[in-house]
């Protein structure tokens, strides 16, 4: 696969079931368009599911069973 040659693949996701399986996250937000743009949580599924300013972590948190 592209990434077990080294490279970074980018991915703009909004499938949970792709997201949980992500190596890491940059959240985005907190809306769309003018109220958006803003990085609210980076990490690891684990992490952003922890971060309380995003909406990915509050709906990602139940599928990782934390």
């Amino acid at each position: 696969s592209l990434r077990d040659r080294g490279n970074t693949i980018v991915v703009i996701e909004h499938n949970l079931d792709v997201i949980k399986t992500a190596d890491w996250i940059i959240d985005m937000g907190p809306e769309g368009g003018a109220r958006g743009g803003e990085v609210l949580a980076v990490g690891t599924p684990e992490e952003v599911a922890e971060h309380p300013l995003s909406y990915t972590g509050k709906y990602l948190k139940p599928l990782l069973n934390l």
